[in-house]
């Protein structure tokens, strides 16, 4: 009932601001230098420079420090680097603001190193204390946490939940944001017992007596997901508050809303029409949430865009999580699911109905983004792609294949072929990569896991995401997890798929805004770009193994600080 209101509030907001004019952002100053400084402008015709004169919110002229001098007018704005790092704005090319903002309304569950939780008991203990300060019947909802990484090796359970918290339905949602475990009262108000059929792509658990036992996988966890996220107003800019917040802080200048409801881009348009967010949106709507309805009416975008928010690229999710043990393998999990010996995980989506909507969006022109995690999910995506690219032909489709984690060779070569560019999630090699080697994958596959080597070898365009909230916003920690492969033991995970920072930086700025189509504007520091800009307390090229630890000290979109 909650987005009801919600979005009929919304519309009334937007309407208003359509009839008017929405709240502007600041207006840089008319000319703006930044000079004695290294300027890393991912511009290959002068990759390296010391200033950038900024006319507006556009990039006039990049050199030397006393060529841009030179240039300056008499009310031209100095900024003096003092030898700091000058970058383009970070891309964020793939995750879910602003959900890292759920941290400011629901209990962050994490284990080191992205939160405290390392037990069970201290798991149960956070969400006991939550059930007992809100009102009977109210939602208590936690995020983040990692069965692996908790003492017991185990999810927790319906039973115990239902003791620390019998009087509220409660969702824990796990790290991959693909599983979550239900308590009693949860389950009974979503309608779900015993004799409820899985649904298409998901499983309710039950334990060896056929009980429910709490755990949820993919399809199956995402309804209880939205029910105990159904939030109001007020939640809702808080949760905008601490993401924009976060999101400056590490430099990103164009974020994205992936798998997105017509709710959540309402309101992501209202906030930044209000002047509640200082960088730029890419909105990527959920193709069975949403496709059909912009199939039918594709203009109706234009109620949600503006000059920094775009509805762009139809996301689709072909498969799950591989520490979830739900990601669609080609051969089976390294240590078994359950001792099943021949367990592969399986597809969120059928085959029949992958191919059925990818050649739907492909025939009316419209950018995809489909998530993809293990092999054998990839082979469906690039099936389903060959065949919609047979019926329409398109030279430059930029279909995007999101994680791409287990990408072999052979489909990276394919990918080129079909005009697919993949985005990894690397940083998984920092987080999960241990695991992946000794329980999920196993060595030989776990050290070709997000083969960002092998792209770059074969010309393939490709870029990094942190899939934020999953892990926390930090495009430099995803640039040095590329560039190193250390996982949290200190060991390196496939030494052979390192990349030069050079190329890991370009996969955040200048390649991020090629996949999403907007490199004549955005991702580098050339003349006639927006000044969307970042700096940097050291130099990123100067030391690998440090790139994680740099700090940001400045955030620019379109000439005005937002940092």
């Amino acid at each position: 009932m909650k987005k009801a209101l919600i979005l009929a509030l919304l519309l009334v907001v937007l309407g208003i601001f359509g009839a008017y004019q929405a709240i502007q952002p600041p207006a840089p100053p008319p000319s703006q230098a930044f000079v004695n400084g290294t300027v890393i402008t991912m511009d290959g015709t002068r990759p390296l420079a010391e200033a950038v004169l900024l006319e507006g919110d556009r990039i006039q002229a990049v050199g030397t420090t006393s060529e841009i001098q030179a240039l300056a007018a008499a009310d031209t704005v100095i900024h003096d680097l003092q030898g700091k790092t000058l970058l383009p704005g970070f891309i964020d090319a793939h995750g879910h603001f602003p959900g890292s903002g759920l941290n400011a309304i629901a209990l962050n569950l994490g284990s080191p190193p992205i939160g405290n939780i390392n037990s069970m008991a201290q798991l149960l203990a956070m969400v006991e204390h939550k059930a007992n300060s809100v009102e009977g019947g109210e939602w208590v909802m936690g995020v983040g946490y990692d069965d692996t990484l908790l003492q017991e090796k185990r999810h927790p359970t319906r039973a115990e939940l239902d003791t620390v918290a019998p009087n509220h339905p409660v969702v824990l949602i796990h790290t991959s944001g693909h599983l979550a475990v239900a308590n009693s009262k949860a389950l009974e108000v979503a309608g779900i017992d015993e004799n409820t059929p899985n649904p298409e792509g998901g499983v309710y658990v039950k334990d060896e007596t056929g009980r429910l036992n709490g755990l949820l996988e993919e399809t199956a966890a995402m309804d209880l997901q939205l029910q105990a996220a159904d939030i109001g107003p007020r939640e809702f800019l808080s949760m905008v508050e601490f993401a924009a917040a976060e999101y400056a802080s590490q430099g990103v200048t164009l974020a994205q809303s992936g798998a997105t409801t017509k709710e959540a881009a309402l309101g992501l348009s209202m906030a930044s029409h209000l002047g509640l967010i200082g960088f730029r949106l890419e909105i990527w709507p959920m193709y069975d949430l949403w496709g059909e309805e912009l199939l039918q009416k594709p203009d109706s975008v234009a109620l949600y865009e503006n000059d920094r928010v775009n509805v762009g690229a139809i996301k689709i999710v072909a498969d799950g999580s591989i520490q979830g043990y739900t990601g669609y393998l080609s051969k089976p999990y390294h240590a078994p699911f359950h001792d099943d010996e021949a367990y592969r995980g399986y597809p969120r989506i059928p085959r029949d109905q992958l191919f059925e909507w990818v050649e739907k969006f492909h025939a009316a022109g419209m950018q995809m983004a489909i998530h993809g995690n293990g092999d054998a999910a990839m082979d469906d995506i690039i099936a389903a792609f060959t065949e919609a690219q047979r019926k329409h032909p398109d030279t430059d489709p930029r279909l995007i294949l999101i994680h791409a984690q287990m990408a072999r060779d052979d489909q990276l070569a394919a990918m080129k072929e079909l005009g697919i560019t993949p985005s990894f999630f690397s940083t998984h090699t920092y987080y999960w990569g241990d695991r992946h080697r000794d329980i999920f994958m196993g060595p030989e596959r776990a050290a070709n896991m997000s083969p960002a080597r092998s792209a770059l070898d074969i010309g393939l365009p490709f870029t990094i995401h942190l899939d934020t909230p999953v892990v926390p916003m930090s495009p430099l920690m995803g640039v040095w997890s590329t560039v190193n492969r250390q996982t949290r033991s200190g060991q390196v995970l496939g030494e052979h798929q390192r990349i030069p920072v050079l190329d890991a930086l370009r996969a955040v700025t200048l390649d991020a805004a090629w996949q999403i189509f907007r490199e004549k504007d955005l991702g580098s520091i050339e003349p006639g770009k927006l000044a969307d800009l970042v700096v940097l307390n050291e130099n990123p090229l100067e030391n690998p193994a440090t790139i994680k630890d740099i700090q940001v000290e400045q955030t620019y979109v379109g000439g005005v600080r937002i940092y």
